[in-house]
């Protein structure tokens, strides 16, 4: 081989290594330092996410940082529908679910209908990190919390969720979510409408129960109401959710909420469930919901959208899917989904209500709100 041949040869050599270790660095880039960290979250929860946000570019975990921006949303009473202060149940009592999910473990701890403690993500989290169960529900959950030091008991009323509820009791506690049922009294108790006794005083025990109904539903404009009957929007009724990657790409998730306001007491909705109101796996992506949690939790939204996206669909079409799942069955229902693949690309999908869901990436200068219409 002669020599200019032999040094053609040696400088396109050394062009396509120099073309290969540039495209290299860039791949490296733009999946790195560019694309992560990230954190997404429903709403314009924009002082939450600013919070994970700055905890995760200080280099801490996606699981540490959806912990200190759900907290932040808790303190801050977010909408009034996550944290203490807010949605009353039946008997004007505030009440806490939250989650966490490791998308690098699949753990995920959970408290539900948790009194008498504020701080719902951190107790989710406590249980993720010093037991081997996923839930704990109730009083038992506050107790777990106090003794693994968070401050408690306390009264997650405020002033203004007794006077809503004080509001409510005075419209003879309409709208509910009762249904098939008949109270005693304007607020109940609530029996079935063929119990032939129910209370002295108040008793259908000596008339037929049919007649006994329609002339006690003639004379009270107070029956209990469908279970749909109650407004939903993102002041009476809302979750955070929310997703974080991390430098290391790791994903993490949660959510922290009070619940539906004027729910029956010790009712759960999907906040603490994983699959429902939240997911993660780093092999794939995330997603977060908020809505209608009686209705969602029975669709497993997020496990669809993280499943869809793990099939090859893109976020946007994984998200419209599983929220069009359940508007076939359930038309009228109000819900949203958003969906994080693993790469940073995100979408939402809506139905019932116009939804926002808030963004933070190292490309912006701050967090950025993006509306997905129904």
């Amino acid at each position: 081989m002669s020599t200019p041949a032999l040094r053609t040869r040696c400088l396109l050599f050394i062009f396509f290594v120099h073309v290969l270790f540039r495209e290299k660095a860039f791949i490296r880039l733009v999946s790195g330092s560019e694309l992560y960290p990230m954190v997404v979250s429903t709403w314009p929860f924009v002082e939450a996410v600013r919070t994970a946000w700055r905890v995760v570019d200080a280099g801490s975990s996606a699981v540490d940082a959806v912990v200190e921006g759900c907290s932040t949303c808790e303190e801050l009473r977010c909408d009034g529908t996550v944290g203490p202060g807010g949605s009353p149940d039946e008997n004007g009592e505030t009440t806490i679910d939250a989650l966490v999910m490791n998308g690098t473990t699949m753990e995920v701890g959970a408290v539900a209908s948790m009194r008498y403690v504020k701080d719902g993500i951190k107790a989710a989290k406590l249980v993720m990190d010093h037991t081997k169960h996923t839930l704990i529900v109730g009083e038992k959950a506050s107790i777990f919390a106090v003794s693994m030091g968070l401050p408690g008991p306390t009264n997650l009323s405020s002033p203004e969720s007794i006077e809503k509820w004080i509001r409510w009791k005075a419209k003879l506690c309409q709208p509910n979510f009762r249904k098939n049922v008949i109270p005693i009294n304007s607020c109940g108790p609530y029996h079935l409408g063929n119990v032939a006794s129910i209370s002295d005083g108040n008793s259908c025990a000596s008339s037929p129960a049919i007649n006994c109904i329609q002339n006690w539903s003639e004379g009270n404009s107070f029956e209990a109401m469908l279970s749909n009957s109650v407004p939903f929007n993102y002041h009476n009724h809302d979750t955070i959710s929310m997703a974080v990657i991390d430098k290391a790409g790791k994903i993490a998730v949660g959510t922290s909420t009070n619940g539906a306001t004027f729910k029956v007491p010790g009712r759960v909705g999907d906040g603490p469930i994983a699959g429902s109101s939240a997911y993660a796996d780093d092999e794939v992506g995330a997603c977060g919901a908020s809505g209608d949690g009686d209705i969602m939790m029975r669709f497993l939204p997020c496990y669809q959208v993280v499943e869809s996206m793990r099939q090859g669909m893109e976020p946007k079409h994984a998200a419209a899917e599983a929220i069009s799942r359940i508007a076939r069955k359930y038309p009228g229902f109000v819900g949203a989904v958003f969906a994080l693949d693993k790469n940073g690309l995100h979408a939402g999908a809506s139905h019932g209500w116009t939804f926002q869901y808030s963004v933070r990436t190292p490309n912006m200068k701050d967090v950025q709100v993006f509306t997905v219409m129904p």
